[in-house]
């Protein structure tokens, strides 16, 4: 299956990114560099998605929100991550 959650990107003071997922509770990413943590965002939101379908009892993964609804700060920069998981009978990986 493929999910895709919108993520956000900011640069700090130090010149590093730190990255949230709105829709993802606690899912966070950082990195030296914007492409790193994109990196690190993708397994970030792959482990998030990984732990929410196989360990919680109730899997109930949020709704996608839509780019106009987020709120930003000025610089703020919006991707769309897309993980893929493969779900296998009473296997996920």
């Amino acid at each position: 299956m493929t999910f895709t959650y919108p993520a956000v990107f900011r640069r700090k003071e130090d010149g590093t990114y730190e990255g949230f997922f709105p829709d993802l509770q606690g899912c966070v990413a950082k990195g030296e560099t914007l492409d790193e943590c994109i990196n690190d965002a993708i397994e970030a939101e792959r482990t998030w998605l990984w732990i929410e379908l196989t360990e919680e009892e109730d899997a109930d993964l949020p709704f996608i929100s839509d780019h106009d609804d987020l709120v930003l700060q000025e610089g703020d920069i919006v991707r769309n991550i897309e993980v893929i998981l493969h779900l296998q009978e009473g296997n996920f990986d």
